[in-house]
């Protein structure tokens, strides 16, 4: 971990991603941000994401909605709305400025018009730099991941990285690998290029789902 000597910008921030570092703060209310580079990283592999008998469940019994950037930043304030947050002032305002640049994105879960979860990140070439996720309701991030990993793929993405390994991500099927490995993956998938927009998100869950099954 590293200060952020100088002041950040959106294309600080893009290189700091395309070098393998992310910026975090030690809370919402500490100004100082800081470069992490951990000596193991968390991907998701986007052919192994794990569902679970009862996500499945879930999905096919459908009743939510899924939609892309439709309120990104409601999603980035679901996700800083817990006791310990990373995202401060000036990290909130320099992803509004990513998202408004079409950097950054967000995709959301919807059940009966409310939003019940979401997950944003950044996506440069074929790789997407997952940076937070929440859940207002059960089973809300469980969805939102399941339907981002199926709309990464279709639209050619090559690598997911989550940063970080929790439990809840090793349970849908997230995995550690050392720092060259994943600057390896990095690399690659910045040399090839992916549109997040390149695809719908709307198809029915059960539709996913069977995408998902029939390749992981």
């Amino acid at each position: 971990m590293t200060n952020a000597d100088l002041p950040l910008t959106p294309d600080i921030l893009l290189r700091g991603y395309a070098q393998g570092v992310f910026p975090m703060a030690e809370g919402r209310d500490t100004p100082e941000i800081f470069w992490v580079d951990p000596a193991d990283r968390g991907i998701m592999p986007l052919d192994g994401f794990h569902i679970s008998r009862s996500l499945a469940r879930r999905m096919r019994r459908g009743g939510y909605d899924v939609t892309l950037n439709q309120c990104f930043e409601d999603v980035v304030k679901g996700c800083a709305a817990r006791s310990e947050t990373w995202i401060n002032a000036q990290i909130f305002d320099l992803y509004q400025k990513l998202h408004h640049r079409g950097q950054a994105h967000s995709l959301e879960v919807w059940i009966d018009g409310t939003l019940a979860g979401g997950v944003y990140g950044v996506s440069i070439g074929a790789a997407f730099f997952g940076e937070s996720m929440f859940s207002r309701q059960t089973d809300g991030s469980k969805l939102a991941l399941a339907h981002l990993v199926d709309h990464l793929r279709r639209c050619g993405f090559d690598l997911f990285d989550t940063q970080f390994i929790t439990d809840h991500l090793s349970s849908l099927g997230a995995i550690e690998i050392p720092r060259r490995e994943y600057h390896v993956l990095l690399n690659a998938a910045l040399k090839r290029d992916a549109q997040i927009t390149g695809f719908p998100v709307g198809d029915k869950p059960q539709e996913v789902l069977h995408r998902m099954t029939q390749t992981s």
